[in-house]
């Protein structure tokens, strides 16, 4: 699945403007993720945010337009969820999005890095 090149764009823009952060963009999840100090923050999709939030924040956020939570292989993933074009098509609510991710990020953990083949 590709991602939108112009979501992307946005998302890259805002997260420029950050100054504490070392920010990665890595394609994962068929999609373009942003890498927020070493940890996985945001993902663009096509059309879609995946976010990445505090697992007890999902029964208020789930309440928010353009949510649903993120389930693969059957699994909902806690803390995890897609935002559709509805949820994040102002800005007030792309940087509400942008901003969750980024007040989890640094109490998220880092994924174990795979070693190399």
């Amino acid at each position: 699945m590709p991602y939108d090149n112009f979501l992307a764009d946005q998302v890259r823009e805002y997260l420029s403007k950050m100054e504490d952060f070392d920010i990665v963009e890595k394609k994962m999840f068929g999609g373009l993720a942003f890498m927020v100090d070493d940890k996985m923050c945001i993902n663009v999709g096509e059309q879609q945010l995946m976010c990445r939030f505090d697992p007890d924040l999902t029964a208020q956020l789930s309440e928010r337009t353009g949510f649903s939570p993120m389930i693969m292989n059957g699994k909902e993933y806690k803390g995890y969820c897609y935002v559709d074009l509805v949820g994040y098509k102002n800005k007030k609510d792309f940087e509400f999005w942008i901003n969750l991710c980024l007040d989890y990020n640094d109490k998220a953990v880092s994924s174990k890095k795979r070693p190399k083949k």
